[in-house]
């Protein structure tokens, strides 16, 4: 095994010879590799596949009972080599129920009975289903196997009620609904764990095939509903101004106020029959979500995303004219991130053709939607809603399995959340915060929880050691790379990585093998330093006094990590020289590096260590007082 994975990674980096680093590989990881369907070169395997659903689905919202319900068809296609006997059905909404898993307490009003099945049908035979006792996923036997290459048509009615208390998804306030995760799905099939049936809890993230939708929403009157997709019908369910105003912000940059809090209470929004039916459609995407209001101000604007061919992407905001302060200028910081994204990090053109901010409470991303709190604090509510814009390209340009690798995503949109940092506020003001809410706790709390490895799976660790290994530690990661190739290489691996695997499903594996390809460089032995391994952040400064004009230091590194750091040299007349170290420096030895300190004829005061955003755990040792 040892021999054929280092042969693969020398045909992946063209051939040329390197010192091949084995990265630890779970067996049913090595037997996807094994069977073709991953490659050791970064790329899709000549045997990968993936399932795929069509969804045709109508949903009502019932403003008064607060209960939705839906009628779904879903085309579901078998690409595997595999026979399947069972469907696993997957409805995260389950989650409210009293019986499903949590990490913590909740109020009452978090809980309602959840799902109710009441029909299910395969290829138009009938399945009696109860629902009464089903979790966040569940097996139902099929009558007839489906087969390797071949399609079965399963037909769902089914509703539940909204909870009260909104968490991810539910009421916001009586009149206004974030519907995330709302009808029951086909769980995924997978070349590496067969059906993905971990259960759902608070705290997990999400893993869904990449399906076509077509769906449509029935809402009472006044309602506007906001959704993923093309939105079909506006003609059909908005009064002409409104219409045109929505139109218009297709093609501005300019912001435009769509709706109005008193146009909505005078009922000049929407078609003004009893219930109105929203349609929308969208292709290959990992989900869809909607939300709606009768009284959420309804702004938007829209930017260009791709320079060459001058497409446009929707930038829209509903929000509450009394609470939702922060929201004000939303389509402003959505223009500003589709913008920043798209030409800077990552760097590819946003690829959908809009992007909403409903004010709820969940600071939760859905393709195309976020669901972001009222901070009342501008600059605190730009930087949330450019990390869930974000999230774009991880999960959901890139199909991640957020629930089993949530550093393949989070630690992405943390990495973009400072990048665009930057530009909006400053090198110094994106430092401040990013040590303080990423790097902060984990370096100063030593227990074992925060140090186990990044590669964890992340439905196996948790509280702040889950945090930690998903957002801070594999930012970290990202970040340190891109400081030892420069910006060049690694946006040049970063979008080998991003485009080889768009639209599919990438696993840590195929991430560290696509970047050493898209690098031209074997990059094993960083990728084991951050991901394999128990280490943390801690550098240790030894130097003796010594009369060389070229006096040698000796870099300690205690905590293992391969960081960057600066050489920080000051002289008695107050005079500052500063050395960068890539972490290219911990290649050859990662435990004691060897640096020189030129004293450039003049007397030096004292000597440091400064790793900006990689906050040691023992600061005390990172200076020496020469004289």
């Amino acid at each position: 095994m040892k021999k054929l994975f280092s042969i693969a990674l020398l045909i992946g980096l063209g051939g040329y010879a390197v010192s091949a680093q084995e990265l630890y590989m779970p067996r049913n990881i090595k037997a996807a590799y094994e069977k073709g369907t991953r490659s050791m070169s970064g790329q899709p395997g000549p045997n990968y596949w993936q399932n795929h659903g069509k969804y045709n689905m109508d949903i009502t919202v019932n403003a008064e009972t607060k209960v939705v319900s839906g009628q779904e068809e879903i085309i579901y296609s078998n690409n595997s080599n595999d026979t399947l006997k069972t469907l696993a059905i997957r409805f995260v909404n389950n989650l409210h129920k009293p019986t499903a898993p949590r990490s913590g307490s909740v109020s009452e009003d978090f809980l309602s009975s959840g799902l109710n099945i009441s029909s299910f049908s395969v290829d138009g035979d009938t399945y009696k289903i109860d629902s009464k006792d089903w979790g966040t996923v569940e097996g139902i036997k099929l009558k007839k196997p489906l087969k390797p290459k071949s399609k079965i048509t399963v037909k769902i009615d089914w509703d539940y009620p909204l909870s009260k208390q909104s968490g991810r998804e539910g009421q916001i306030d009586p009149n206004s609904f974030f519907v995330a995760y709302s009808y029951p799905r086909i769980s995924v099939y997978d070349d590496y764990n067969g059906w993905d049936r971990i259960p759902h809890t608070d705290r997990a993230e999400f893993y869904n095939d990449f399906n076509d939708y077509i769906f449509s929403v029935k809402a009472p009157k006044n309602y506007v509903v906001y959704a993923t997709g093309d939105f079909l019908n506006p003609d059909e369910v908005l009064q002409p101004e409104i219409a045109a105003r929505l139109k218009k912000s297709y093609d501005t940059d300019e912001i435009v106020h769509i709706a109005t809090a008193d146009e909505l209470k005078n009922g000049k929004v929407t078609t003004q029959k009893d219930w109105n039916t929203w349609k929308f459609k969208v292709d290959h995407i990992t989900d869809v979500t909607f939300a709606l209001s009768n009284h959420y101000v309804w702004d938007g604007g829209s930017v260009v995303v791709d320079s060459k061919t001058g497409r446009r992407a929707s930038a829209q905001a509903a929000y509450s004219a009394s609470t939702g302060k922060d929201f004000l200028n939303s389509v402003k910081y959505n223009i500003n991130a589709l913008s920043w994204f798209s030409n800077n990090w990552p760097g590819i053109p946003y690829p959908y053709v809009k992007t909403i901010a409903f004010q709820g409470f969940a600071d939760m991303e859905y393709p195309m939607m976020v669901n972001d709190s009222n901070f009342g604090d501008p600059v605190f509510a730009q930087l949330v809603q450019d990390h869930e814009v974000a999230h774009t390209y991880f999960p959901f340009y890139m199909g991640i399995n957020e629930t089993r690798y949530a550093y393949m995503d989070e630690g992405w949109a943390t990495t973009f959340e400072y990048l665009i940092g930057i530009a909006e506020n400053g090198k110094k003001a994106a430092d401040d915060f990013y040590k303080k809410f990423r790097v902060d706790k984990y370096i100063k709390d030593k227990s074992t929880e925060e140090d186990q490895p990044v590669i964890s799976m992340s439905d196996q660790v948790s509280g702040a050691g889950y945090g930690n290994n998903a957002y801070g530690k594999a930012s970290l990661s990202y970040l340190a790379l891109k400081d030892m190739l420069g910006d060049a290489t690694f946006k040049k691996a970063l979008h080998h990585y991003m485009n080889t695997w768009n639209g599919k499903h990438p696993i840590p594996w195929d991430y560290f093998n696509s970047m050493n390809t898209g690098s031209g460089q074997n990059l094993n032995w960083f990728f084991q330093n951050w991901f394999f391994t128990n280490n943390y952040i801690d550098l240790k400064l030894e130097y003796k006094r010594s009369k060389m004009a070229n006096a040698p230091v000796v870099v300690k590194n205690v905590g293992g990590f391969a960081i960057p750091f600066d050489l920080v040299i000051t002289y008695q007349d107050g005079k500052e020289n500063r050395i960068h170290y890539t972490p290219e420096v911990w290649k050859n030895n990662q435990k004691s590096a060897s640096v020189v300190v030129k004293n450039n004829g003049k007397a030096i005061k004292s000597i440091a260590l400064d790793g900006g955003i990689f906050m040691d755990a023992t600061p005390a040792d990172n200076m020496a007082v020469v004289n």
